[in-house]
């Protein structure tokens, strides 16, 4: 079905009961013309919360109190014309994995003292409370957020708003399955291996892994510089705003990009007429479901018809998983060795941590190297094409509570995740767009990969795609429990 993305000051609002479900972006515009308030906004995600939350476990922590508070607080400012930014009002959640002032930062893990102290927030997190965001609570997330599910023996594990039976994916899936049923328009994740595209591709939403630094972080991951925070949403323009207030410079983070000079949103309506696509159904070494190949091909198509010059080639690298896994297990021991662990920790974590602890200075350089060359390669490869587009993830949700597919050859989640990890790497923006539904209604998600700094562009391509499509408004019916 091709249907035009509506303008946000064209917006007519839909009854209570679809209002969860407005993008953030019309529902600012709504704020400006006195048709629809934050209070109502904020209800409604609230309501949504308590309807579908304990179906899905998505929340570990929600301020409705807090919440309601604020949002009186953003529709004052907007009644007087005086909102605080951008975001002002938008009904938000929050990975718990990113600091929060006031409240706990637990990352699904037994071994944190809640007791804190928990006085200062995350930089992105300090940007929304900047803008007025009305903050909902915190979202679940896998032990130290080391994999590309969402359990923990702390908080138990998040299921998918199309099949709650189903994993929502990991590590941000608490983020992605409260967009997906409307818990808040806007999500704050983390991404060190695919963390929002593969709980994006699985939820039939929205993420973006920004280009390295764009989005500064404070604490520091101990996955090091692998790791990036990143928006999530229903759409790509929602994501483009969401971007827009969580960047800037931040001293705390030696990383840190300069603030950018020009909003995300800016151009963002351009199109895809001319621009060279670069198209690999496997990247050369991935078997895909027949199903996830067949949708992600046919979106390739519609950017085609819309003017893009779309070449089918792979990048020319192999699976760069070994040099992630000693990078990434490197991590896992470093976030282990701080803590007494005991029986109560993710034994996959344990596992991996082991391993990580095995590997020496020389296999950590030789991995480096590795990242180094595939970054090269792939700045060379986007010097003749705009951006390179593949599934986000071969497969589609497999049942809840298990790191890995049923009879599946390998225990590590990277087995299943080739596409995501290796945009990590080279810290590229890539971006997650919903593409279509299996057979069995399961979301298969499209990735969308830029050169480095190509953000905008990365976002101008995947809002072609949904100006074109209607995946994206599609809504999952859920029994409350």
């Amino acid at each position: 079905m091709t249907q035009s993305d509506p303008s946000p000051q064209s917006t007519s609002f839909t009854p209570a009961t679809e209002l969860p479900f407005i993008p953030a972006t019309e529902l600012i515009a709504g704020f400006r013309s006195g048709a629809v308030s934050p209070v109502e906004a904020t209800r409604a995600a609230l309501e949504a919360i308590e309807r579908y939350d304990g179906a899905v476990n998505a929340f570990v922590l929600v301020d409705a109190e807090g919440a309601l508070a604020a949002a009186k607080e953003s529709e004052v400012r907007w009644q007087r014309g005086e909102p605080l930014g951008p975001g002002d009002g938008v009904p938000t959640s929050i990975k718990d994995a990113l600091w929060t002032k006031g409240w706990p930062t637990l990352r699904g893990s037994t071994m944190i003292d809640e007791a804190g102290p928990w006085d200062e927030d995350a930089p992105a997190v300090a940007r929304l409370r900047e803008t007025g965001a009305v903050i909902l609570g915190k979202t679940t997330t896998p032990e130290y957020s080391w994999k590309g599910v969402t359990d923990s023996s702390k908080y138990g594990a998040t299921g998918n708003p199309w099949d709650p039976s189903k994993t929502s994916g990991g590590s941000s899936g608490g983020s992605a399955t409260s967009v997906g049923l409307g818990m808040g328009a806007w999500s704050l994740g983390t991404d060190g291996g695919g963390s929002v595209r593969i709980p994006a591709a699985f939820t039939g939403t929205v993420a973006l892994k920004p280009t390295y630094g764009l989005i500064p972080l404070f604490p520091p991951s101990a996955f090091g510089t692998l790791s990036h925070a990143g928006p999530m949403t229903r759409t790509v323009r929602d994501a483009a705003a969401l971007l827009d207030v969580v960047t800037g410079f931040d001293a705390r983070d030696w990383s840190a990009m300069p603030t950018p000079g020009t909003s995300f949103l800016a151009g963002i309506d351009g199109g895809v007429a001319g621009l060279k696509i670069a198209y690999s159904s496997d990247l050369g070494f991935v078997d895909n479901q027949p199903e996830v190949e067949e949708l992600v091909r046919a979106a390739v198509g519609v950017l085609a018809e819309a003017g893009a010059e779309v070449t089918e080639v792979d990048p020319g690298f192999a699976d760069p998983v070994d040099a992630f896994n000693v990078l990434w297990w490197s991590g896992a021991a470093k976030v282990l060795s701080a803590y007494t662990v005991d029986d109560r920790v993710d034994p996959g974590l344990r596992r991996v941590a082991e391993l990580g602890s095995s590997y020496t200075a020389s296999d950590f350089l030789d991995a480096t190297a590795e990242r180094m060359e595939l970054g090269l390669l792939m700045g060379r490869f986007h010097q003749q094409c705009d951006v390179l587009i593949t599934p986000t993830v071969p497969i589609t949700a497999f049942p809840i509570g298990q790191d890995v597919p049923d009879g599946w050859s390998s225990p590590d989640w990277t087995s299943w995740t080739p596409y995501t990890y290796p945009f990590n790497l080279t810290q590229q923006p890539a971006l997650s767009v919903p593409c279509g539904f299996t057979s069995d209604g399961l979301p298969v998600g499209l990735q969308i990969v830029g050169a480095r700094h190509a953000d905008a562009l990365t976002l101008r391509v995947g809002q072609a795609y949904q100006a074109a499509t209607d995946w994206h408004s599609r809504t999952p019916t859920l029994e409350a429990r």
